[in-house]
């Protein structure tokens, strides 16, 4: 695979992931170093501020698009950001049922 996603300039996502891609634990340290080198280049192809100019980017496109399953590192790191930057947190709970009311009962004393 050549160079062509790489850019000069560091992605960072202050919002989702302020201390860095590699200290969240959602991805490993090569995953990492391909989202700060890649992920201006990444966001734009897939957003569509960039034309995809070599097959490797189109392919990318299509992989965002929602063409194509994700087959080499770009594409997975990519998808990967993606599942955890845009779709809502899941949330499990120990109880596994609806939540449980407290439930008051009425005491009388019937013994006199």
């Amino acid at each position: 695979m050549s160079d062509n996603f790489f850019t000069d300039n560091r992605y960072f996502d202050n919002k989702n992931y302020p201390h860095g891609f590699s200290r969240h634990g959602h991805f490993t340290i090569r995953e990492a170093q391909l989202l700060e080198r890649c992920g201006h280049t990444y966001n734009d192809l897939d957003s569509g501020k960039r034309k995809p100019v070599t097959d490797d980017e189109r392919q990318f496109v299509a992989v965002c698009h929602g063409k194509r399953m994700p087959s080499n590192e770009h594409e997975k790191v990519w998808f990967k950001y993606i599942e955890h930057t845009r779709h809502p947190k899941r949330f499990h709970t120990l109880s596994g049922g609806k939540p449980q009311t407290d439930v008051i009962e009425d005491f009388t004393d019937t013994e006199g």
